[in-house]
C-alpha cells in the first residue's frame, strides 16, 4: 500500500485538525486522541468526504486498548487501519481484515531488540517507528523485518521528513500542519 503517493499521513489530535484534513487533498489520515462517543460521527464525516482514516486504538478515551475493543472498532467503526502498541490489538485487527500498524517506541537498543521479538509474533502490515527522525534505524528495522515502515514522532522539519523517507519509511505520520501543507498532494 502506498497511500496514493502520500508522503505524509496527517494526524489529527483535535477537531480543528480533522476539519483541516477534510478540506485537504489528502485521502489518508490518522486519528490520534479521540473519545469513544465521537467515533461514529467522525468516521461518517470522513466517509462523506472520501477520507480513509486510521485510528490509534490506544488513544481512544473511554475504551480499553485490548482485543475486545479492537473487535468492536473493526466491526462497528471500520477504520482504514488500527494503530497500537498492543500485540493483542494488532492480532485482532489482522484477524478481522483491518490494516494493522504496530507502533514501537525505540528508546534504546534493548527496546529495539524487544520490538523485533514482538514484530515476529504479530507480523503487522506496517510498523510505526517512534521517534521517526532516525533514518539509519528505519533502514535497519525494514531490512530486518521486511515490513513497511511509517515514521512518526519528533519529525519537525522538511529535512526530517525527507531523511526518514530516504531511510526507507513509506510515509510519515505527523500532526505538524506546516508539514501537511508543504507535502500536500497536488491536484
Amino acid at each position: 500500500m502506498n497511500f496514493n503517493g502520500q508522503k505524509i499521513l496527517p494526524a489529527a489530535r483535535h477537531m480543528k485538525d480533522f476539519d483541516h484534513i477534510l478540506e485537504s487533498p489528502y485521502e489518508y489520515g490518522v486519528f490520534l486522541d479521540t473519545h469513544i462517543a465521537q467515533l461514529k460521527g467522525l468516521y461518517d464525516m470522513a466517509e462523506k468526504h472520501k477520507k480513509k482514516m486510521f485510528l490509534h486504538a490506544d488513544l481512544v478515551q473511554g475504551l480499553k486498548n485490548d482485543e475486545y475493543a479492537a473487535e468492536f472498532l473493526c466491526q462497528q467503526i471500520k477504520p482504514a487501519g488500527l494503530i497500537s502498541t498492543r500485540s493483542s490489538v494488532i492480532l485482532k485487527a489482522k484477524q478481522k481484515g483491518v490494516l494493522a500498524i504496530q507502533r514501537i517506541f525505540l528508546l534504546d537498543t534493548n527496546a529495539l531488540e524487544k520490538s523485533y521479538l514482538l514484530l515476529e509474533k504479530t507480523q503487522p502490515d506496517f510498523i510505526e517507528v517512534l521517534p521517526g527522525a532516525m533514518p539509519a534505524i528505519i533502514t535497519e528495522v525494514f531490512e530486518r523485518t521486511k515490513i513497511p515502515i511509517l515514521a512518526g514522532g519528533l519529525i519537525r522539519t522538511i529535512d526530517d521528513v525527507n531523511m526518514a523517507l530516504q531511510g526507507g519509511a513509506s510515509a510519515i505520520t505527523t500532526s505538524n500542519r506546516k508539514l501537511w501543507e508543504h507535502f500536500a498532494p497536488k491536484g
